[in-house]
């Protein structure tokens, strides 16, 4: 009878032990998987913060690449930023721990949508100064083309007016008589003297001194007559018979040459006015 009661005794001792030892492992189990799941939520937890922080950063280097008037301030917010990066890091513990450094991350992050929307605003209004200022560059280019080509213009119309209009260019053919008095004729036998006249018009911006002109005369055989002499103008060379002068004032001036000869050709002569190498008055005449 006592060895049944002690052994029912042990039995309930073992079954009491068992239940104790299977409560005991469940519970290390529990706060084995508990501790496993916190770990895993705390590193989940802390690559997010890391990666909001990095994603703040690069919005500051992109902001301060602008160059903006705000780059200072930007730098600034920027390192706080990366001051935190290294902070959380380093930093180990659990979920709770983390929450100094997310409030720290809210509080920048706040800090930067104000700031970097204030950098935007600047941003706006730099590109519309710009566009203001290169709409008022193409506008002063336009109005200094425009002056440009006014000046060159009025240059163009005052060279134009200045220029001296020649007019009435005649050639004529005289005998000399023994008493100096000249006859007209058209016989080439009897010809001993051409009078080349011409006429300067008046003209009040032309410049006034003297005035050189060439004159050429070439017979039916293409002689130069006269003196033959040659005057070189750049690439051009000019064969004259004389050079005849005149003294203008801006008033009308004829001038008159005689250029003497003999044994002129019978057929068509032509008469060129030179004013340096420019041709500016041309006559013909005849002999028979």
């Amino acid at each position: 009878m006592e060895q049944q009661k002690s052994n029912s005794s042990l039995k309930a001792i073992i079954v009491i032990l068992s239940i104790l030892l299977v409560g005991s492992l469940a519970y290390m189990y529990k706060m084995s998987t508990d501790n496993e799941a916190t770990e895993k939520q705390y590193i989940s937890e802390k690559d997010q913060l890391l990666s909001d922080l990095e994603s703040a950063k690069a919005s500051y280097d992109a902001a301060i690449a602008d160059n903006s008037g705000l780059k200072s301030e930007l730098e600034a917010e920027r390192a706080k930023i990366e001051e935190l990066i290294a902070q959380v890091k380093k930093a180990e513990g659990d979920v709770a721990s983390l929450q100094k450094y997310k409030n720290s991350y809210f509080k920048l992050k706040n800090e930067m949508d104000n700031l970097l929307a204030e950098n935007e605003e600047l941003k706006k209004q730099n590109e519309l100064l710009t566009v203001e200022r290169d709409s008022t560059a193409v506008a002063l280019n336009e109005t200094r083309q425009y002056n440009d080509t006014l000046v060159a213009q009025n240059m163009k119309i005052t060279e134009k007016a200045s220029k001296l209009s020649i007019v009435n260019l005649t050639a004529e053919a005289f005998k000399e008589r023994s008493s100096g008095k000249l006859v007209a004729t058209d016989k080439a036998r009897r010809v001993d003297k051409l009078k080349i006249s011409f006429t300067i018009a008046a003209n009040e911006v032309a410049q006034t001194g003297n005035r050189m002109f060439y004159v050429q005369v070439i017979d039916s055989k293409n002689n130069v007559l006269g003196e033959k002499q040659t005057e070189t103008f750049g690439e051009y060379t000019l064969t004259y018979s004389f050079v005849t002068n005149a003294i203008y004032e801006n008033k009308t001036v004829t001038v008159t040459e005689i250029l003497s000869g003999s044994d002129f050709e019978k057929g068509l002569y032509h008469v060129n006015l030179f004013d340096k190498d420019k041709l500016v008055a041309n006559d013909t005449f005849t002999l028979r």
